[in-house]
């Protein structure tokens, strides 16, 4: 029986998925392995009635370029009891090949580990995949599908922009990001756009949503002093991760709750609940001004990648072989600014409880701060008498006042 290697997706969908499968599979076949394609990931792994095919040149061949994944995808995290050797034994598989975020690849390797034990001995590289950029990769190395969904993002928020400038009016745009704002910064930077929330920008205060609904305004009344009347403000949802559930309860909207009481966001629509607190408070001082909300969220995921992320994951794909060839394990593949494949060990990077400490945005580096002092439009001391004439508090809306920056 020929030696193969299996392949499973975990997590949420990314563009570069099918360019990874792709890849995989065409070097694994070129070298006489068997490629299995396992569907609905670790669930489909453990179940007696699992969906797997052998992936052959042609499939493979007429994915590389699509967006979504062949390969069905899972968010199920198998415990210790739903392991089992019989799937790995039966079709002699030397090579778990898993692609995902942080959990996908601490599976794997307690996978690894079980099948040790029991004297099935295989290897496990990790494909690090996440839109929202925040895996602690080497220095300069995106997660791949971030810049294709950055890609597709920048598409929408220039016409909404566009939009903006030719009704005058202003939206208000939510963009995915579970702890980390890259997503956000990304697009909103992008475009141009005269404010930006982030959640790493709330290094010194707490996040609330008083002080959200405080940004945005303080960049509508100074866009006002300017003479304009439009606008757009980007948010990042991981500003949730971040409140509690009382603070979330308080912003009004009707959520459900799951069976321990929390709100459940996945719900509502995060750019409804950031509009719904901006036009309260705009409507406190009986101004006049609209605002729209748009959602940055699920289109992304799914679109096509562009050529960097099909030269990235082409790259990431042939260096699963090479880290497999050199014997490592236990690992996730990684390829840095050169094109270098180097082995990152989870062992590395995991704190003591065994999660992967996101990559946040460095709010203090070169990059974000030009965006902030130069692209952003926001309320200073030197617009404090202008601006009276629409707020009665100006001096709440100072920026840097409401980040505790000064």
């Amino acid at each position: 029986m020929k030696d193969s290697v299996v392949i499973l997706c975990g997590g949420g969908p990314a563009p570069g998925i099918n360019t990874v499968i792709s890849s995989v599979g065409k070097v694994f076949l070129r070298n006489g392995y068997r490629v299995i394609g396992l569907h609905e990931g670790y669930k489909g792994l453990f179940s007696e009635d699992r969906q797997m095919e052998d992936l052959s040149f042609p499939i493979l061949d007429s994915i590389f370029t699509r967006g979504g994944s062949y390969l069905k995808m899972s968010r199920f995290k198998p415990t210790n009891k739903d392991f089992s050797t019989d799937f790995f034994v039966a079709n002699n598989v030397k090579l778990l090949v898993t692609i995902g975020g942080d959990d996908t690849a601490s599976t794997a390797n307690r996978i690894s580990k079980y099948l040790a034990d029991n004297k099935v001995n295989i290897s496990n590289i990790h494909v690090p995949k996440t839109i929202d950029n925040d895996l602690p990769l080497p220095e300069g190395s995106p997660t791949f599908g971030f810049h294709s969904a950055k890609d597709e993002g920048v598409k929408i928020a220039t016409t909404v922009y566009e939009d903006a400038r030719t009704s005058q009016n202003w939206f208000v745009l939510a963009a995915m990001g579970r702890e980390a704002g890259h997503l956000a910064f990304g697009i909103g930077s992008a475009c141009h756009f005269p404010m930006i929330i982030i959640p790493e920008m709330f290094n010194k205060t707490n996040i609330s949503a008083d002080k959200i609904a405080q940004l945005v305004i303080s960049s509508i009344i100074k866009r006002r002093i300017l003479g304009l009347n439009y606008g757009a403000a980007i948010i990042s949802e991981g500003v949730f991760h971040f409140m509690s559930d009382e603070e979330i309860t308080s912003t009004g909207v009707n959520f459900t709750y799951d069976s321990h009481g929390h709100p459940e966001l996945f719900n509502v629509s995060k750019s409804h609940v950031f509009n719904m607190l901006i036009q309260r408070k705009i409507k406190s001082y009986n101004l006049n001004i609209g605002t729209r909300p748009v959602e940055l969220g699920f289109g992304l995921r799914c679109c096509r990648p562009i050529g960097f992320d099909l030269n990235l994951c082409t790259l990431l794909g042939d260096g699963v072989y090479t880290l497999f060839h050199q014997g490592h394990s236990k690992c996730m593949v990684t390829v840095d600014p050169k094109g270098d494949v180097t082995p990152l060990f989870l062992k590395d990077v995991e704190d003591e409880n065994g999660k992967v400490k996101p990559r946040l945005v460095d709010v203090n580096s070169q990059k974000v701060q030009a965006v902030m002092n130069h692209n952003l439009h926001y309320l200073t001391e030197e617009d404090m008498e202008a601006a009276k004439q629409y707020l009665p508090d100006p001096e709440n809306y100072l920026f840097k006042r409401i980040l505790n920056w000064e």
